[in-house]
């Protein structure tokens, strides 16, 4: 039975309880926003000009010093290609602190000759083998191009756009780009890299192009490395259409105008299409002003934190 104090002592504890004021329930906190990384392309500082920045090891401490998560190499930028040297290489990045977030390389499969393509889908398959030495998870590849043009300076007069070689039709070479790049997916497979087929003239100079490409292959080895500097009108449309399919972003700055061209990106429209879409992977930093790497890398690692973070 209830005694009499244990009786007091319950009423006055309710009604203690009682005058204490009611908290209002937390709101449901809002689920955080993930910073993308921001990682730097060597190329940002060679540019395929600047001589005293080719070296691969100068450009992981400049990345590092500049306060950078990540290094992509350009394959064409490495002098040697020994497992000595891609040793050194992974070495230098893990004791600076960087990833090694992307391998950039080039490659064509739009040769009617079999013989040819056959040379391209080796050369992939060998780049492949080199991203793994270096531990590296995501390999970007191209299409690449006709070869109807004089030179690069007047493809990029031509915005990109270029005839087929007399004979043939781009319906051939989307057959012979999907036939190459399914080639080299079981090596891509087998060494856990990622290729990511870049909007890099030729058949991808459209992201209907690169889409086709990708749905047609069906593979999660193959996926897209999306350049923002590489749709020269209305990007942004076109940028979400490949937005899904992402696994590295490439973004272009030119700080002091472009060799071939000048874009005004609005790179917070860019992170908003790229959150929309689910992104986030790597934005590498590809350089292509006239102004000094050494100051005008800075100033876009800058912008980017600002937008991405």
């Amino acid at each position: 039975m209830t005694t009499r104090r244990q009786f007091l002592a319950a009423g006055v504890a309710a009604a203690t309880l009682a005058s204490l004021p009611r908290s209002t329930p937390a709101a449901d906190p809002k689920p955080a926003v993930k910073r993308n990384r921001i990682g730097v392309s060597t190329y940002s500082f060679w540019q395929f000009k600047n001589r005293d920045l080719r070296d691969i090891g100068k450009c992981i401490d400049l990345a590092a010093e500049m306060g950078f998560d990540g290094v992509e190499i350009l394959h064409r930028q490495m002098e040697e290609e020994d497992n000595g040297t891609l040793q050194q290489i992974k070495r230098r990045a893990f004791l600076n602190g960087l990833d090694l977030c992307g391998f950039s390389t080039h490659q064509s499969f739009l040769y009617p000759d079999e013989a040819e393509r056959k040379k391209n889908v080796e050369l992939t398959i060998k780049q492949i083998e080199l991203a793994y030495a270096m531990g590296i998870p995501t390999m970007r590849v191209n299409t690449g191009t006709w070869r109807t043009s004089k030179n690069f300076d007047e493809l990029m007069k031509n915005k990109g756009v270029e005839p087929p070689i007399s004979g043939y039709t781009d319906e051939d070479g989307f057959k012979w780009a999907i036939d190459g790049l399914t080639a080299c997916l079981k090596t891509a497979e087998k060494c856990g890299v990622i290729l990511g087929l870049e909007n890099h003239w030729g058949l991808g100079r459209t992201p209907e192009g690169v889409a086709r490409i990708v749905d047609a292959i069906k593979s999660p080895w193959l996926q897209v490395t999306l350049d923002t500097g590489n749709f020269l009108e209305d990007p942004y449309d076109k940028l979400e259409k490949l937005a899904g399919k992402t696994v590295l972003l490439q973004a272009k700055t030119y700080h002091g105008g472009g060799t071939w061209y000048t874009l005004d990106l609005d790179y917070e429209k860019i992170a908003g299409i790229m959150r929309k879409a689910g992104y986030t992977g790597y934005v590498s930093l590809e350089f292509e002003g006239k102004d000094d790497p050494k100051t005008a890398v800075p100033k876009s690692l800058e912008m980017l934190r600002k937008c991405f973070g």
